[in-house]
């Protein structure tokens, strides 16, 4: 997007004050949108977006500063206000050299437009079809499918310049269901860092059955009992429960802070032996997988936990830096707009021993949590409360019915050491799960084999 010449001298002025490290972020992002409603595409849009960020680092200090005009005096005056944390005032502009450095991408790269619009107002039409046809009490169907083409090129004072194409497309159905005057509803969205061929192995017919079968076995479910009981965990779309209740507390801002539960624990037990936790930015195709972080460093496999043990931490360059230890490849943003963070990338847990039938043979009476809603969780303590969006009963090692207000309430640390079952059927969800942290959102992948945890609070409306 920029030349290296520019480039190189955008790094030297923002060092003209002084500073330890800086690097210049340039991001140009494609995007098309359709969403159908009532059978109808309702909206559409492409859009293009592009700019330039440019940070300074002085020890824990950073200045940034952003510029979506790419003429040369405006980019030149958004690295002299990023230079600003630095104090101490130089003779000039440092002379600074970038070299290209190789990507190794985990996803296609050869993409270079998008589909015509006809080909995703068909897919829509196609979901909302079969959707309709599942059932006849599918009232109502909604489907959007966004495909869009990041560029981002990342040179740093240290002479790296690296560029990274990513893809990420998605489909998602919601289904509706009625009957007398009970409303239930089901969300499936699939697809990730590939193309819209994606849909032709995954077809839209496919997400949007399973949609309205998610929405019809809600239509059908009785309310949820309250109390504390067993816990089976979904494989899939259950490591939104990993993510949230104890991926967040392994980013090394919280924990450079202080205000992690899992704070200087490194080495320390911290779960049950039965459990791990990996992260990866470079799982095939998946939705958090990037051939490099937006500070630059290749995307790695991440030894968070280890049989019960924490093994470390996400790291950006920041917090590593201060922390003494090696950026893993975490440092991730939104857009250029704003600075990286150390952020998850594909989150799961590993196979364990178990299958799925022996893990709910097991259980005597709990719940069954197929997939998880909305959710929110407490960094400091580790307190964490979800939806079920899927749950079924468990009674004497067999799954009955269906239920519905389904809430799970518990403390992430405290949850990993009642893990007693882990099961060998692990699934990568369904690929549409997009991560909230300081007010940015980025793409990220969940993942966890079939779990039982041994007692966990559920809140619901039928106590007893």
């Amino acid at each position: 997007m920029l030349d290296t010449d520019i480039i190189e001298r955008l790094l030297g002025v923002a060092l003209e004050r002084g500073g330890d490290y800086a690097d210049v972020f340039c991001e140009r992002r494609r995007a098309a949108s359709f969403r159908l409603q009532s059978g109808q595409i309702h909206e559409s849009g492409f859009s293009v977006t592009q700019g330039v960020g440019i940070r300074v680092i002085v020890g824990e200090s950073a200045g940034y500063a952003f510029s979506d005009d790419l003429s040369f005096d405006a980019l030149q005056r958004a690295a002299r206000i990023a230079s600003l944390i630095a104090r101490e005032r130089s003779a000039g502009a440092r002379t600074v050299k970038v070299s290209n450095a190789s990507v190794t991408p985990f996803y296609s790269t050869d993409r270079r437009a998008h589909a015509p619009s006809e080909q995703y107002v068909k897919l829509l039409e196609r979901a909302d079809v079969a959707a309709r046809a599942f059932d006849p009490r599918i009232s109502a169907v909604n489907a959007t499918i966004t495909d869009e083409l990041q560029d981002v090129w990342i040179a740093t004072s240290d002479g790296r310049f690296v560029h990274d194409r990513r893809p990420l497309i998605s489909l998602g159905v919601q289904a509706v269901s009625t009957r007398n005057g009970d409303r239930a509803q089901g969300f499936v969205g699939d697809g990730g860092r590939t193309s819209i061929a994606f849909y032709e192995k995954r077809t839209p017919e496919s997400i949007a059955r399973d949609a309205a079968l998610v929405s019809t076995t809600n239509l059908e479910a009785i309310p949820a009992p309250a109390g504390e009981m067993e816990m089976i965990v979904g494989n899939g779309g259950g490591g939104v429960l990993l993510h949230e209740a104890v991926g967040h507390g392994l980013e090394s801002d919280f924990n450079r802070q202080g205000v992690s539960l899992y704070s200087g624990r490194v080495g320390e037990r911290v779960a049950s032996d039965l459990v791990t936790i990996y992260d990866d930015g470079n799982l095939h195709e998946e939705r958090g997988s990037i051939g490099v972080d937006d500070e630059g460093t290749p995307g790695a496999h991440k030894v968070l936990v280890e049989n019960g043990i924490l093994r470390g931490y996400m790291q950006d360059y920041l917090n590593g830096k201060l922390m003494g230890a090696p950026s893993t490849g975490s440092g991730r943003r939104q857009s250029f707009r704003v600075m990286p963070q150390p952020r998850m990338c594909n989150t799961y847990m590993p196979n364990g021993n178990s299958t799925p039938e022996e893990i709910i043979a097991s259980t005597k009476r709990g719940i069954y949590a197929k997939s998880f809603g909305g959710g929110q969780v407490e960094i400091s303590r580790g307190d964490f409360v979800f939806m079920v969006a899927e749950g079924y009963l468990v009674e004497n090692g067999k799954i009955t019915a269906p239920v519905k207000n389904a809430t799970i309430v518990g403390n992430g640390p405290d949850v990993m050491t009642k893990v007693v079952a882990v099961g060998n059927d692990l699934r990568l969800a369904n690929r549409h799960y997009t991560c909230g942290k300081g007010g940015q959102y980025v793409p990220v992948g969940v993942g966890m084999p079939t779990v039982k945890i041994s007692s966990i609070t559920v809140g619901g409306s039928n106590v007893g």
